[in-house]
């Protein structure tokens, strides 16, 4: 999904526990987040993705840390972070599409 959208300059898988992985801290460890993407406007897009077993009432605890976790990244990053958590509680990829176009836009 990342990779078709005009947007977006370049992005990468992030693999953990790597040298230079992009990683949040947790409470009781890191959080690697499944993208790092850099659109064309400068800003950096950090995106997670999640099955639907772990979305919509089937959140788990580590998702709903996820979540905050990367919220308070994007809030602290004076406009230059933008953090997406996707889910297809649909079975729908363009459920994944639209969230990080909507992230993209606030």
């Amino acid at each position: 999904m990342i990779d078709g959208l005009a947007d977006i300059d370049y992005w990468t898988r992030n693999v953990a526990r790597r040298r230079n992985s992009f990683w949040l801290p947790t409470r009781t460890d890191k959080f690697y987040p499944d993208f790092v993407a850099k659109p064309k406007d400068g800003r950096t897009l950090v995106v997670e993705y999640k099955g639907k077993h772990l979305a919509g009432e089937q959140i788990t605890q580590d998702t709903r840390e996820k979540q905050a976790i990367g919220d308070v990244w994007a809030s602290k990053s004076a406009g230059q972070g933008v953090f997406v958590l996707a889910t297809m509680e649909d079975g729908n990829p363009l459920e994944v599409r639209n969230a990080i176009l909507r992230a993209l836009k606030k």
